[in-house]
């Protein structure tokens, strides 16, 4: 009679030991009675109805990072492009993930190619380089809707990277260097529009104050010294009757008319 007690409490633990489940914080049961969906366990330990629930499932409520590519997607204005795109999702229901779809993952990786290509045709190529924020925020919400019934939340999509043909990569790059050009010119223009304007009424401000005008050449004339070496300056007739300089150019005029005179006796003595 003990014996057969022994017997029956060792196979009472077995049976709930093998009745006996745990899972982590992050994750969760699917239990299964007869068949039918009997509802979601977890976390810690639970127990199910001996050879009546079974766990077949266990869903992992973390969110998860997936890496996806379009190749050779066509934009609006017929343009190839590869865009390497992640996706950043998490299972919210899953009774819903178990019970609506056969393998949620492929569900929503295969959702997402056709996502990225349908919203990459329907967009120029200026937009795809320019306005990813826009297109992310787009697919996200295309994304999530589709996902819903399936129990699955995509919190967010992000375009990582857009590669053009090479040929349309240096067509592009000489547009932007031609436009940079452009611009530069242009700057350039409007500072000699504005240098000529500040000449302008320099000018005239020197044409009513002719003091002003000789205390600038003075200037002019002290910075050049001032600077040292052994420089030539060479001054308008016009700059130097304006800066008062008659008397110094009458001397250098003798001079010269001097030096030419001597230069003619030699040489009629020479011929004497």
């Amino acid at each position: 009679m003990g014996g057969a007690i022994v017997v029956i409490v060792v196979l009472i633990i077995i049976v709930l030991m093998s009745s006996l489940r745990q899972c982590s914080e992050w994750q969760r049961k699917v239990v299964l009675r007869l068949g039918r969906f009997s509802g979601v366990r977890g976390p810690g330990i639970f127990f199910l109805l001996p050879f009546v629930e079974r766990t077949p499932f266990t869903i992992d409520l973390r969110t998860v990072t997936s890496g996806f590519k379009a190749e050779q997607t066509l934009t609006r204005d017929n343009v190839p492009v590869n865009v390497d795109t992640i996706l950043f999702w998490r299972v919210i229901d899953p009774s819903l993930a178990v019970l609506q779809v056969v393998d949620y993952t492929s569900a929503v990786m295969g959702a997402a190619q056709t996502a990225l290509r349908d919203i990459i045709g329907r967009t120029d190529l200026a937009q795809v380089l320019s306005d990813r924020t826009a297109l992310d925020t787009a697919m996200t919400e295309t994304l999530d809707h589709q996902t819903e019934p399936w129990g699955v939340k995509v919190l967010s999509v992000q375009m990582r990277d857009i590669k053009i043909p090479d040929v349309l990569q240096d067509a592009m790059s000489r547009v932007a260097q031609a436009e940079r050009e452009r611009q530069a010119r242009m700057i350039l223009g409007d500072s000699e529009v504005a240098v000529a304007q500040r000449f302008s009424e320099a000018g005239k401000v020197y044409d009513t104050n002719p003091m002003a005008l000789h205390l600038r050449g003075m200037n002019m004339l002290y910075e050049v010294m001032k600077a040292g070496g052994t420089s030539t300056v060479i001054v308008p007739s016009s700059a130097v009757e304006s800066m008062t300089f008659g008397g110094l150019s009458g001397l250098t005029a003798l001079a010269k008319e001097a030096t030419r005179e001597n230069g003619a006796a030699k040489g009629e003595g020479a011929t004497a």
